[in-house]
């Protein structure tokens, strides 16, 4: 043993985790374990917002081009809202994220600019801030421009 985390972090990861079963703790690296740590974390931050930038890009091109809405769009809807649901109860801390304003600012920014990049529409068109509350961008049953009833 003795790969160091610069030079090979799966080598790394790999002997960390057999002296930690071995009880070797002292020659554990401490440091980098607790920043890998810190990254899982991260790491599940990053998915939830991606996962939300995903969802209000579609719910942006949804509004802005609704004559090119369809079942693909509407099942991308679905698919990242379920997964949105079952990332927060699976991890109930990641629902904090979702009262963060700065984690707001940067899932609506990548949306927008995503949203820009398909529609060929400007940033400038489309709001500033995410114009709808999270219970609505989670409800099923809403979609922007339509009224709030159960889509068939």
């Amino acid at each position: 043993m003795g790969t160091t985390y610069e030079k090979d972090v799966i080598a790394w990861s790999q002997e960390q985790a057999a002296l930690l079963r071995s009880g070797r703790f002292t020659d554990l690296d401490i440091h980098h374990i607790a920043e890998e740590i810190e990254d899982v974390g991260k790491s599940e931050q990053r998915e939830l917002a991606n996962r939300m930038a995903v969802l209000l890009f579609h719910l942006l091109k949804w509004e802005f081009q609704p004559e090119r809405q369809g079942s693909s769009w509407e099942r991308t809807i679905k698919t990242q809202r379920d997964s949105i649901e079952r990332r927060i109860q699976k991890t109930p801390s990641l629902k904090s994220s979702l009262d963060d304003p700065d984690w707001w600012a940067d899932a609506w920014g990548d949306a927008i600019i995503e949203a820009s990049k398909e529609t060929g529409l400007d940033n400038a068109d489309f709001p500033e801030k995410c114009p709808w509350p999270l219970a609505e961008i989670m409800d099923h049953s809403f979609f922007p421009g339509m009224t709030n009833t159960p889509r068939p």
